[in-house]
């Protein structure tokens, strides 16, 4: 445990440092011709959608990927926009603290989570990334820094923020919760043979926070088949004893699977079960073949992580490899479908029957989700996310998949995935955008904003500076 007498210095210095990075990024965006877009100069993201080519300079953000204090009496951390939640729990760990919401993989940055949404495990107790965000610097169009709080002058700007995606302005810095944590996770894998059980369950454990009188902390689930499913339930604790690692050899997806009614138990540090799920991308590593124990055995330690499978996959996209390797064998082209959704917990089973049905991919994500208590007011009350309008008081579940599928002659550029987004529309649900879209624009304004949307972009962007949410997610500008 480090010292608190250390902080303040630390924080002098870390403040410091990020007026340097921010004196930089302003620079740079002086530096963009007026009728050029203004976008990050980054080498890596977590989108899965293309984007065009931009000739013009990007914004410097070198200087804003880094922790620039953290505070464990109040429990927050102020943290540059482009830092990754690696380098931010790596920070915050050590004081017994992490961040309320931790995405899955290492290299999302707290910005992107907020702007362009993140869940995970603790997202039935705690809702999403931006919830626990009690104010940004952000950089708007209009190339001014503004700092945002749920209350004040841009209380506007804080609550379109969230699933803006970069198109009202950048996060230069956020100031966050955060909360104490335990040095281990006790798990319990529990099986379903039905997915109306299952959903009957996961209902009941997101209300109660608790199942057979242990404590909830984490949940999750992975559905297989329609009849092989699992809610993982963590549970926090300090209790010595055995942990398992699936950074090696062993692979976690694989570990959740037993055929016992009994429920299945293990055990994780913190730290393993917050990035349980990157060292196999969840299950995507398969496509590179490393869940091959061969190839596995070979395969660098340090490459065993979802940013490194996130370069081939660019690889792929850029070189069409896997179409190539495919057409040799008399395969069609592949339809990319890689996406999440969120519908009621009541819709659950049918969205997930009707995907095993339609849309031949597994496995299957699940992860549970409500509004953070006290934080989804209405309007007048400052707290709600046009955005992104998910109903305060409810449960919602978020649904991941991420492959292919064959794509079928004759039918339009991106069946599957319109088919998925008639059928999340029908089902009352919501669908993220860091992947491709295909709503037409009536439809998108509908779903993302509308009018809010853009009496936001007239306030914060005036002249056009960024792109706008339509051509960027769904026109692939």
């Amino acid at each position: 445990m480090r010292k608190a007498g250390h902080v303040p210095a630390a924080r002098e210095s870390g403040f410091a440092a990020h007026q340097e990075g921010v004196e930089r990024l302003l620079a740079s965006y002086r530096a963009i011709p007026a009728d050029a877009n203004v976008r990050l100069a980054k080498k890596t993201s977590n989108l899965f959608r293309a984007r065009a080519r931009n000739s013009a300079p990007g914004l410097d953000v070198s200087g804003l990927a880094s922790v620039i204090a953290v505070d464990p009496e109040a429990r927050t951390a102020d943290v540059a926009g482009m830092t990754t939640y690696e380098d931010l729990v790596a920070a915050t760990l050590p004081y017994g603290l992490a961040p309320l919401v931790v995405p899955q993989l290492k290299t999302i940055t707290l910005g992107g989570a907020v702007t362009g949404l993140g869940i995970e495990s603790t997202s039935f107790r705690s809702g999403l990334p931006h919830e626990s965000v009690l104010e940004m610097d952000v950089l708007t169009g209009s190339g001014e820094i503004r700092t945002v709080r749920p209350d004040g002058e841009y209380a506007d700007l804080f609550r379109g923020f969230p699933n803006s995606y970069g198109t009202l302005g950048y996060t230069v810095r956020l100031k966050i919760e955060l909360e104490p944590v335990l040095p281990y996770v006790e798990l319990r894998h529990l099986r379903f043979h039905d997915l109306r059980a299952l959903e009957a369950a996961l209902t009941r454990i997101v209300l109660d926070r608790a199942h057979d009188g242990e404590r909830v902390d984490y949940l999750d689930g992975v559905v297989f088949t329609a009849d092989e499913s699992y809610l993982v339930l963590g549970r926090q604790t300090d209790e010595p004893g055995p942990t398992s690692d699936y950074t090696g050899m062993s692979i976690f997806y694989q570990s959740i699977r037993h055929d016992s009614a009994t429920p299945q138990r293990d055990r994780l540090t913190i730290a393993d079960y917050l990035w349980r799920w990157d060292t196999d991308w969840f299950w995507c590593s398969r496509a590179f073949g490393t869940q091959n124990p061969r190839i596995r055995r070979f395969w660098p330690k340090r490459y065993r992580r979802s940013s490194f499978y996130w370069k081939l996959v660019a690889l792929d996209r850029k070189y069409g490899i896997a179409d190539r390797l495919g057409a040799r064998k008399g395969n069609p082209p592949q339809e990319r479908v890689v996406q999440d959704i969120e519908v009621p917990v009541e819709r659950t089973a049918d969205f997930v029957e009707w995907f095993l049905r339609e849309i031949p991919i597994e496995p299957i994500w699940l992860c549970p989700l409500r509004l953070r208590d006290g934080a989804a007011e209405t309007d007048a009350g400052g707290r709600t996310w046009p955005l992104y309008p998910l109903a305060p008081g409810r449960t919602y579940v978020n649904v991941g998949f991420w492959s292919a599928v064959p794509t079928v002659p004759g039918q339009p550029e991106g069946a599957a995935n319109r088919a998925i987004e008639r059928t999340v529309t029908e089902f009352d649900g919501h669908k993220s955008l860091y992947s491709d879209s295909f709503y037409d624009k009536d439809e998108f304004a509908a779903l993302y904003g509308g009018s809010h949307y853009t009496e936001l972009k007239k306030r914060y962007d005036p002249d056009q500076r960024l792109l706008d949410l339509y051509a960027k997610a769904v026109q692939r500008q």
